[in-house]
């Protein structure tokens, strides 16, 4: 059995990002665990009825945001952790950052504003401490360039540098021409009266989307697919699920392919390490 750890900066991206990865290892029998940094309170929320909750006093949006991970990680089948809180009733050490220039990011507290040597010690303790494996975060852009995925991603590697006995560590990377494919598939799958927006190939692509070759590793298990838009309807504050897709607060559709890829990186120098994109093992040594 393989203990797995994926790290994500706030409640939804581990469903979002990883989720075909996490339930595929859980079906499998290994031992799986999230760690979540911050509470997303700076997330922009979609269902008109719970619109008071955006940027209201008091952060009431990070307690439903909590509820709504709690009921993802139960369709999961994960263990959960949250950076900083000694016990899963903690509210984390780090709040949501938003973007650069916001005043969020000038928080006390902010994931991405706070002392970096202190965010990368905690994520280190957190990392001995659950001792796994496999180590999953973002590449060095955090996917779209959200400050707080860039600190995921920065103090992952400072905790897992220089030490040769750390565990191995994969960033999250997608395909070029699966992108290309995707997009075609939402074209005849997303209803045109859904007021979502579906992007053609040739609109921009997210910094996370490199060239075939690069991405040296995938899961593909179109099967879980059913499990990852359950756990999606958790987080109704930030995401609409439709059969296959899904949509943010921007109404682009995106598709849930049921493949994610993956490539390993050396945690010291920060350099991919090179493999066979050709035949694209797993995050564990897995025939598909």
């Amino acid at each position: 059995m393989t203990r797995l750890l994926f790290v994500h900066a706030h409640p939804d991206d581990e469903t979002l990002a990883t989720g075909v990865a996490i339930l595929h290892h859980v079906a499998r029998g290994d031992d799986v665990h999230v760690l979540t940094c911050t509470l997303g309170e700076e997330g922009e929320v979609i269902p008109p009825e719970l619109a008071h909750l955006e940027g209201a006093a008091d952060d009431p949006l990070a307690a439903h945001r909590r509820g709504e991970l709690a009921g993802a990680v139960s369709v999961l089948g994960v263990t959960h952790h949250y950076l900083g809180a000694v016990t899963e009733g903690d509210q984390p050490a780090y709040r949501d950052s938003g973007m650069v220039g916001s005043a969020a990011f000038e928080h006390p507290r902010a994931f991405a504003g706070g002392d970096f040597l202190e965010v990368a010690e905690r994520m280190r303790a957190t990392i001995a401490e659950i001792a796994p494996d496999v180590v999953v975060t973002y590449d060095a852009e955090g996917g779209y360039g959200h400050p707080d995925h860039i600190r995921v991603h920065d103090a992952v590697r400072a905790a897992l540098a220089e030490n040769p006995s750390a565990p191995t560590l994969f960033v999250t990377l997608t395909p070029r021409s699966w992108v290309v494919e995707d997009r075609a598939w939402l074209t005849s799958h997303v209803p045109g009266d859904a007021g979502y927006a579906v992007p053609s190939p040739s609109d921009p692509m997210a910094p996370s989307v490199v060239d075939d070759e690069v991405v040296t590793h995938a899961v593909i298990d179109p099967e879980v697919v059913p499990r990852q838009e359950e756990a999606l309807r958790h987080h109704a504050t930030q995401v609409v699920v439709g059969e296959g897709w899904f949509a943010l607060s921007n109404d682009i559709a995106s598709r849930l392919s049921g493949r994610e890829g993956y490539a390993v990186l050396d945690p010291t120098t920060g350099d991919l390490v090179p493999g066979d994109a050709d035949r694209r093992p797993g995050l564990v040594e897995d025939p598909r």
